[in-house]
C-alpha cells in the first residue's frame, strides 16, 4: 500500500498590520467589541503592487518546498484552493504555477471556501494513495480585504477577515503508521444563503457589476451569524470525532486540533465539548484574522514552526465554512 505524509509546510503573510484601532477609522467600532466577538486582535492586508493571491501562494508554497528537501520541479500536481482568485477565471493556481515554473503539471482549482484546504488535502491524499502522483503541492491562499464592507453597515464581517497563504507538500509514502490517516467531507447545500456573496455570477441580467448591484450589496458578504456559530460548533465536533472514531481513537488520544480559524469563540466551544485542554487547540485569530482557505495551512506551520508537533503524534485539521461544508484530516506525524 501507498500512503500519503506531509513533508513540508510554509506560509506567508502580508507585512502590512491592521489592528482593531486601525479599523476604527473607517466604521463604528472599538478593539474591545471585536475582541469580545471574535478574539482577534490584528489581521494583515495585501500591499497593492506587491503581493497578489498567486505571489503569496508562490512564497508560501516555495518555503514548504524548501523544507521537504525537494525542488519546485518535484512537484507533480497543485491542489490549489481559494475563494478569492486575482481574475475571475483562470484560477489563481495556474498564476502560482507560472510563478514557480512549473508549466505542464496539473493544477485542480477548488472552491470549497473555510474548509477549502482539508478538501485540497483529501484530493491529494487520494491521488497519491492510487499512484497517480507521488508529489503534491496542496496551497490555501486569499486576499479578502479588497471586498470586504469596511464601514459601520459592514462591520460585522469586515473585522473578521484578514489576507494570506499556506501551503504543504505531500508526499507518497509506505509507512503505514506516519501518515495522513483519513480525511472526511461533508456539506449541504440548504444553507448556502446563510454565508455567501451573490455577485458577479453568471445568472444575471448583466455581463458586468452594475451601480444596481453595488447598491443593493450585491458584493457584500451577507452572513446570518447565529445560523452559522450554531451549525459550526455541532458540525466541528461531529467531523472531529468521526475522524477519530475511524481511525480507533478518542479526543483524549489528540496531540493537537488544529482547526480552522473563524471565530474564538468557536474555537473555545468546540475544544470545551472535546474536552481537550487549550495547549492542545492553536489558536493564531488573534494576529491574523480568518484568512478562510489559508487558516489551517498558516496555524499548522505555526504549529511545527513552536515544535509543538513531534514525531507519532496525532494532528487533527478540521473546519468548517459557506456551503455549507465542513470537513476534518487525521494525521498521526
Amino acid at each position: 500500500m501507498t500512503y500519503s505524509t506531509i513533508t513540508g509546510l510554509g506560509f506567508y503573510v502580508p507585512e502590512n498590520v491592521v489592528t482593531n484601532q486601525d479599523l476604527t477609522h473607517y466604521m463604528d467600532t472599538s478593539d474591545e467589541w471585536i475582541r469580545e466577538r471574535t478574539g482577534i486582535e490584528q489581521r494583515r492586508y495585501f500591499t497593492y503592487g506587491k503581493d497578489t493571491n498567486a505571489s503569496m501562494a508562490a512564497a508560501a508554497s516555495r518555503m514548504a518546498i524548501e523544507r521537504a528537501g525537494l525542488q519546485p520541479q518535484d512537484i507533480e500536481l497543485i491542489v490549489f484552493a481559494t475563494i478569492t482568485p486575482d481574475y475571475f477565471f483562470p484560477g489563481s493556481g495556474f498564476l502560482m504555477q507560472r510563478e514557480l515554473g512549473l508549466e505542464g503539471i496539473g493544477v485542480i482549482d477548488i472552491r470549497n471556501q473555510c474548509s477549502g484546504f482539508v478538501y485540497a488535502v483529501s484530493i491529494a491524499d487520494q491521488f497519491i494513495k492510487t499512484g497517480m502522483y507521488k508529489t503534491v503541492l496542496v496551497v490555501g491562499s486569499e486576499i479578502q480585504s479588497t471586498w470586504i464592507n469596511k464601514t459601520t453597515q459592514g462591520r460585522g464581517v469586515a473585522v473578521i477577515f484578514g489576507d494570506g497563504a499556506g501551503a504543504a507538500v505531500l508526499q507518497a509514502t509506505p509507512d503505514s503508521e506516519h501518515r495522513i490517516l483519513s480525511t472526511h467531507l461533508h456539506a449541504d447545500g440548504r444553507y448556502a444563503e446563510d454565508l455567501y456573496v451573490r455577485d458577479p455570477g453568471s445568472s444575471r441580467p448583466s455581463r458586468s457589476a452594475t451601480k444596481e448591484m453595488v447598491d443593493e450589496g450585491g458584493f457584500d458578504v451577507v452572513m446570518n451569524g447565529n445560523a452559522v456559530f450554531k451549525h459550526a460548533t455541532v458540525r466541528f465536533a461531529e467531523v472531529i470525532n468521526e475522524a477519530l472514531k475511524a481511525n480507533g481513537y478518542g479526543p483524549e488520544d489528540l496531540a493537537l486540533l488544529v482547526p480552522h480559524q473563524a471565530n474564538i469563540r468557536i474555537s473555545d466551544y468546540v475544544r470545551q465539548q472535546l474536552k481537550l485542554p487549550p495547549e492542545k487547540v492553536i489558536n493564531n485569530i488573534q494576529r491574523f484574522g480568518n484568512t478562510t482557505a489559508a487558516s489551517i495551512p498558516i496555524a499548522l506551520t505555526e504549529a511545527w514552526e513552536q515544535g509543538r508537533i513531534h514525531p507519532g503524534d496525532v494532528i487533527c485539521l478540521a473546519a468548517f465554512g459557506s456551503g455549507f461544508t465542513w470537513a476534518s484530516a487525521l494525521i498521526k506525524w
